[in-house]
């Protein structure tokens, strides 16, 4: 049906309950027992890889999952045989035909567990951390793996040689040295053409001495850098009383998973020793002889094209102590330290399975486990044996995902998007197998360590990939809430979740509520805003707290408001009181033209939905007055409808997220222009003609078989990095076509 070049036929999807490997002709369908007997490859098939897999990034940065998508439809796909609706007008009829086309054909792609298996890569800073880790252990991935990773490097190596650190991004320091360092380590030799250009870009615009603080931690973990040139992560800070403002335990769970490895590293020195590779590199990557630099003075040398954050006064008054304390610590209170780290690493790993929170504390906690218990210890192995969850094969090659997936995310938009009409119904099936996936998702136990080790309790939550992540999420739990809502109300099954689980997750969403109102992610707001002078990234903003945001809070509040609605005697005036503060926090973020910026998509059309979408649910309903709601939704249709291009979408470039400034793609977005539409037709906007232009537009792209074309990237985090949600191509024009029709066969 779909055609499948050769190479794409030996790479297989294994799944089991949300987790996902990519095998190279696996002989079983059992991920263990592949990770145990790894297939050989032969010179043809490389030499096959390397046609196959060719990849021109000038046409569009970002693949369209086509080796998962290709082999699932081919395996899967059948066309839809049951009765279609018939609607009252040709016109009408387009609508209905396009929705069942396209959630039959979305059906396909779902697994037989019950998730959307798909792309989530896009940061380019990623995959070098993974090899790092491989080539600090002298564990190194197998030959097909290596291969794939090449061409993945090279696919999207820009035009000047360099890398940016996405794959959308102009290129910078820290993208081009770490792809550089990556495609050396992967065996790639410095005269290669390609590499050759990559060295004097590097060293044209000053060399690696300039690369964005964790890329000096990087370099010097693998002997290219010096320790002494990396400003202190003085580890003793973790021993600090709990109730001092700058404890760790108050940082965003990210940044206080990555600087915790870091820290161990830090202490400990952790270096491979020097061999040609490195004393090569040394000459490859500076302008300078490496034994003359002055390392002290490159702590804060930055390349300038990297620069997104300046380093405050705070910070770098803090950076002159505790690198003054190196000088003269005391090597008790660095052991003791070293030691509550250790304890620390040890619970994050047993607390997910060793998947951990994400990709960059992947690779550093597996570094520090190799140091701590060597590389033949089961904690190592059971390391190793997660590097392959985060790994994922598409056609521009074998990219590390900035999660081990969005699991229970997609799952929860995709059964919303589907259940939103009538002709959800007509899959039971899938919504049978999303149901499945939910219901494995919600988490039933807490962790024994998670009070030790300052987690916010979880039972009843959801996450956002999978359960053995182990890290649950304000708005996944809202979503994941709604979704179980939306089955049990659709009828189509008798429910599992029951009513106890119902109030787990509502007790849970309710605990997450921040003092301003709002919802953060994965925990409450631990520190005041102040703390953001002690970022010490460079390369991203607003990474120090957990913040509330305009999207999770919005998704707290409908979640809610639905809840009040089914189950009106469960709390009813707690939750009252918190639906009310959320939008109050929601109105206020609202900008004068109307907005809201989204930071977690790709960004004003994202966050202005979610926004929109809980406004206008309160209507009616007396949590605030009628007449602030007709304003605000008002005032964001005004927006919305400004921004709508000639030909009926709507569509911003990543440039919105890290500019804070509504930026226009050269095209309609598909994703975009079904965001507006969900807006406009949840404020029940009253230009009829602006919104079936834009469903106009989705219809248009729609291709023969159901889906939608992946265009420009849609993700973002820390305003500056994005990063790739294959899925939301089908989810949101199927949501917002089956909005439109839902709204239509009721008037």
């Amino acid at each position: 049906m779909l055609n499948i070049k050769s190479s794409w036929k030996n790479w297989q999807l294994l799944t089991e309950q949300g987790r996902h490997i990519w095998a190279f002709k696996p002989t079983s369908n059992d991920i263990d027992a592949h990770l145990q007997n790894v297939e050989q490859i032969t010179e043809h098939e490389i030499a096959q890889f390397a046609e196959d897999f060719k990849f021109d990034k000038t046409l569009n940065p970002n693949s369209a999952d086509q080796v998962f998508r290709h082999r699932a439809i081919n395996a899967q796909f059948k066309e839809f045989s049951g009765p279609i609706p018939q609607a009252e007008s040709p016109e009408a009829q387009k609508i209905v035909d396009g929705l069942v086309k396209g959630i039959n054909y979305f059906s396909a792609l779902q697994s037989k567990d019950g998730h959307w298996p798909g792309d989530y890569g896009g940061p380019l800073f990623l995959l070098p951390g993974i090899l790092i880790a491989s080539y600090i252990s002298e564990t190194p991935f197998p030959k097909a793996h290596r291969e794939m990773m090449k061409l993945y490097l090279f696919n999207h190596q820009n035009s000047d040689s360099g890398w940016g650190m996405h794959i959308e991004g102009d290129s910078t320091m820290f993208g081009t040295v770490m792809q550089y360092v990556s495609l050396r380590i992967l065996g790639v030799g410095k005269d290669d053409e390609r590499m050759v250009k990559a060295s004097a870009w590097i060293k044209a615009n000053g060399g690696a001495t300039g690369i964005p603080s964790w890329g000096k931690f990087y370099l010097s973990v693998l002997n290219l850098y010096h320790w002494e040139g990396f400003n202190s992560l003085f580890p003793e800070m973790w021993l600090f009383p709990k109730w001092l403002p700058v404890h760790p335990w108050r940082y965003w769970c990210h940044t206080r998973m990555v600087y915790l490895p870091m820290a161990y590293c830090y202490a400990e020195r952790i270096s491979v020793p020097v061999n040609d590779l490195i004393l090569s590199l040394r000459e490859e990557l500076y302008t300078e002889d490496f034994a003359t630099i002055d390392w002290s003075k490159q702590r804060n040398a930055l390349c300038e094209k990297d620069r997104y954050t300046t380093p405050s006064g705070v910070l770098k008054w803090m950076n002159f102590f505790t690198n003054n304390y190196e000088k003269f610590a005391w090597t008790w209170l660095r052991k003791k330290a070293i030691a509550f780290i250790l304890r620390y690493l040890n619970a994050e790993d047993a607390q997910t399975d060793y998947v951990d929170i994400g990709p960059v504390n992947k690779a550093i906690n597996s570094i520090c486990i190799w140091h701590a218990y060597g590389k033949d210890s089961a904690q190592f192995k059971k390391h190793v044996a997660r590097w392959y969850d985060y790994l994922w094969v598409a056609e521009d090659g074998m990219k590390m995902s900035g999660y081990n997936g969005s699991q229970l995310w997609d799952v929860a938009f995709a059964t919303r998007a589907m259940l939103e009409s009538d002709l959800g119904k007509l899959f039971p099936e899938t919504i049978a197998n999303s149901y499945r996936f939910i219901d494995y998702c919600q988490i039933k136990a807490e962790h024994p360590t998670h009070a030790e080790f300052f987690r916010h309790p979880m039972i009843g939550s959801w996450p956002f990939s999978t359960p053995e992540n182990g890290w649950p999420v304000a708005d996944c739990t809202a979503e994941g809430l709604s979704a179980t809502l939306a089955i049990h109300q659709s009828g189509l099954l008798t429910p599992v979740i029951n009513t106890q689980r119902i109030e787990q997750a509502v007790d849970i969403i309710l605990s997450y509520q921040n003092a301003d109102g709002g919802w953060a992610t994965y925990e409450l707001q631990r520190a005041p805003k102040w703390l953001e002078k002690l970022n010490p990234s460079e390369v991203f903003a607003d990474i120090m707290i957990d913040y509330s945001w305009t999207e999770c809070t919005a998704a707290c509040v409908i979640a809610l408001i639905e809840i009040q609605e089914i189950y009106p005697d469960y709390k009813n005036d707690k939750i009252r009181q918190a639906i009310i503060a959320g939008l109050e926090f929601i109105l206020k973020q609202q900008k004068p033209d109307g907005s809201w910026y989204g930071g977690w998509a790709v960004c004003f059309t994202y966050a202005t939905w979610f926004a929109v979408e809980a406004i206008a649910k309160s209507k009616g309903k007396q949590y605030i007055e009628d007449g602030v709601i007709a304003d605000s939704t008002s005032k964001a249709c005004k927006f919305l409808v400004s921004k709508q291009k000639q030909d009926g979408g709507w569509g911003e470039t990543f440039e919105s997220c890290s500019k804070l400034v509504y930026t226009e793609a050269s095209t309609s977005q598909v994703v975009n222009t079904a965001w507006a539409l969900l807006a406009l037709m949840a404020a029940d906007f009253s230009e009829k003609r602006v919104i079936r232009a834009g469903t106009d537009l989705l219809l248009s792209r729609q291709t023969p078989l159901g889906d939608w074309p992946q265009e420009s990237i849609s993700g973002v985090f820390n305003y500056n990095c994005m990063i790739t949600y294959a899925n939301y191509r089908n989810s949101f024009p199927i949501w917002a076509l089956s909005r439109y029709h839902r709204q239509s066969t009721q008037k």
